[in-house]
Parts: structure tokens; sequence; C-alpha cells
């Protein structure tokens, strides 16, 4: 049997769709020949398991475009990152929170994108979260001997998978709002947005809020292009009005996981998230991929009894 793998990125950002890369794959319909937009690109995750020939990635936290214009334009690869990470690892094992709080107190001033994937792999809970003055504000994950050399391997592998696809194809990095990005969106093209979850998530790059929430829902209703959106659906407590507010008339897919990320375990539990589409599938849906299609009245049904 054919098992379709997920490729994971060097980055770990808390709302990673690393588990939920099939299902959005099993429902693409797009014949590659535009350009794939990505607008609230975060990891990764998503664009680079999909590998599209032409894509825009755009993200309001710099950080992570830096990181990825980094592997793109070469400075950062799989034996340069080793090589980093191996001296910085030595350190920390040495002298534990200490080496950390100075590595960060040097991100913050400088921002050099290998000191952001130290942190990125070392701070709390593989967080990331900045303060109001834009300066990165996790701290230390308590672990002294982070950096082994399996670990090593295992984060210049992921650089070294991303860099082979990113060197073979047509993609820009941009640091900008959504709504520059989606303004460029025409007919042949195909988007995939993934906004900070509103009512359950922010930072100083990604806070989110009902007016960007509208203003995104307005921009992906006029656009041209076919879209996917990501959005959490429900968990045990409570239910995202904005499906019912905003997005209820387009189509469903929703799909139940559990997220590891997170400050505390009460951010641990399982959620249905829901993949928004404003077009019908018309393709097999990929066998084993726990993804559920829905009805506009199927929709509107499951939102009165979950």
């Amino acid at each position: 049997m054919n098992i379709q793998k997920v490729l994971v990125p060097p980055l770990k950002i808390q709302g990673i769709k690393t588990k939920l890369v099939l299902s959005i794959k099993s429902v693409i319909e797009w014949d590659n020949k535009g350009i794939y937009f990505e607008p609230f690109m975060g990891s990764g995750v998503v664009g680079f398991n999909i590998a599209p020939n032409r894509a825009i990635f755009s993200d309001n936290n710099p950080h992570i475009i830096a990181f990825y214009r980094a592997i793109q334009n070469g400075v950062i690869t799989k034996n340069s990152a080793k090589s980093y990470l191996q001296y910085e690892g030595n350190l920390l094992q040495q002298y534990g929170q200490e080496h950390y709080l100075k590595i960060r107190t040097r991100f913050n001033q400088e921002h050099n994108p290998f000191d952001f994937l130290f942190l990125n792999r070392s701070c709390f809970n593989g967080l990331m979260r900045f303060n109001s003055k834009g300066a990165f504000n996790v701290p230390y994950c308590k672990k002294d001997m982070r950096f082994s050399q399996s670990y090593i391997t295992k984060i210049t592998n992921q650089i070294d998978w991303v860099a082979k696809l990113i060197q073979n194809k047509d993609y820009e990095f941009r640091v900008c709002d959504f709504s520059q990005t989606l303004q460029q969106a025409k007919e042949n093209d195909f988007i995939y947005c993934d906004p900070p979850y509103i009512d359950r998530y922010s930072d100083y790059f990604n806070s989110w809020d009902s007016y960007q929430e509208k203003q995104l829902y307005n921009m992906l209703c006029a656009t041209k292009a076919k879209f996917i959106l990501s959005t959490w659906h429900s968990n045990q407590y409570r239910q995202n009005e904005y499906i019912e507010n905003f997005w209820g008339h387009f189509h469903h897919n929703i799909i139940e996981h559990f997220y590891h990320l997170g400050a505390n375990e009460t951010n641990r539990h399982s959620i249905k998230e829901t993949l928004v589409k404003n077009y019908i599938i018309k393709q097999n849906i990929t066998k084993n991929i726990p993804t559920k299609q829905i009805s506009l009245f199927e929709s509107a049904l499951e939102r009165t009894t979950y």
C-alpha cells in the first residue's frame, strides 16, 4: 500500500498543520498552472508538502521569512546549521539557561536566522511568542542536553529537504500583511489560508480579531482563485461563532485531531477544525484521510449538534 508521508520543516510553530497536510492535499482541486499563495506562511508545512511550481509565501513575522530566505540564498544549509547547532549546543550543555538567555538577547538585537532556529528548538514547548516591542520572550525549555547529535541530524535533514525544494522551484518569500498577498491572486491561482485562530491564540506578530477575520472573509469572497481556509470549528467547551457568522455558506471538511503544542495542558485537548473551500470536490477523496466532506445543509446541521 502506498502510504503518503508528510515532510516536516525545521521551524516549530504552535498550530502547525502537520496532521492536516494529507487532508488538505486530498481536497485540493488545482492544475498547478497558476501561482500558489500562502499569506499566513508560519512553518510552511502545507505549501512545502504541496510543492507547487510557483508560489508566493508571506507572513507578517519577519523572522520566519528571513529564515526561509536564508535557506533559499544558501546561507543556512545542512552543513552550516550542523556546525552552528553543534557549537551552540555544546555551550548550552555547559551553561544551560544562562546560554539560552544570552542567545535570546543576541537574537533580539541582531535578528540572526541561525539564532532564531536555536531559540525555536530550545524554548519552552516550541512556542513562538513576541512581546509588544517585537522581542522574542519565550522562556527556556530547561533541557541542557537539547541538541544531541541525533536531534541536530533531524533538524539538518529537515533543512536539507526544504532547501532542495526551494532551490528547484519559483518561490518568493515576503514580509507583508495578508491583504497585500491576496490582492494578487487571479483565476488560475490557488490560495491556502491559515490565519491565527480567532479567540484562541495571538502574539505580537500574529494578533487576530474580528475586524481582520471580516477583512479576510471579504477578500476571499471576492477572489476569483480557488481557496482553502483552515480554522477551528469547535472543541469540548464551545463552538467557533465565526463559522456561522462568516464561513457557513462555503463548503466544509471537518477534521478532529489533537494539538500537542501549548503553554499548558488546557490548550492540548482535542479540537475539530474545518477546511473551508469555495469549490466542490470533483475527484474522490484519498482513502484513509480523516476528513469529512459535508454539504451546506449538513454544515448547518452539524453546527447545531456538536
